[in-house]
């Protein structure tokens, strides 16, 4: 099957923001069909442990439960790199750089956080999809007075 690189790459960006907006809405039956469901997931918030999950239906119910003290919460993209080079295989990869702007329900205060993704994407049937997915967070504004905390880059 010929894939045409510029097609793959408009697909990836359209997975990526229907991500984004999913979490924004909190749209949790939605999250499972974006991910394949053996779509390995590590999220490494740099509180010294890395939590592992597997496809869309687990990740939601983790962010669901991390999230639910904000009346306010969003999920916003600050740039992406996808390469399509090998997309012609039905595979891709790319960096998200993330950012989650939140207001506790409770306090009425402000944090925000920044994040990376780096994504493998796998094309089933011509669809785009997670393949895998590792998260590292990159700094933390948080909401006690306004401390910030940045972290090292993750080794690749």
């Amino acid at each position: 099957m010929h894939h045409d690189e510029t097609s793959d790459y408009l697909a990836i960006n359209r997975l990526q923001a229907a991500y984004a907006d999913t979490v924004t809405r909190r749209a949790w039956g939605e999250l499972a069909e974006l991910f394949r469901p053996d779509c390995g997931i590590a999220l490494d918030l740099r509180d010294g442990t890395t939590h592992d999950f597997t496809g869309g239906a687990e990740i939601g119910a983790f962010i669901a439960a991390a999230i639910g003290s904000f009346d306010f919460f969003e999920f916003a993209i600050l740039n992406s790199v996808v390469d399509t080079s090998r997309s012609w295989e039905g595979f891709a990869t790319g960096r998200l750089y993330v950012t989650e702007i939140r207001r506790d329900a409770t306090t009425g205060s402000f944090s925000q956080t920044f994040g990376l993704y780096r994504d493998e994407y796998v094309s089933d049937d011509g669809r785009w999809r997670f393949g895998a997915r590792r998260y590292a967070s990159l700094a933390r504004h948080t909401a006690d007075g306004g401390t910030t905390v940045a972290f090292e880059f993750p080794a690749p």
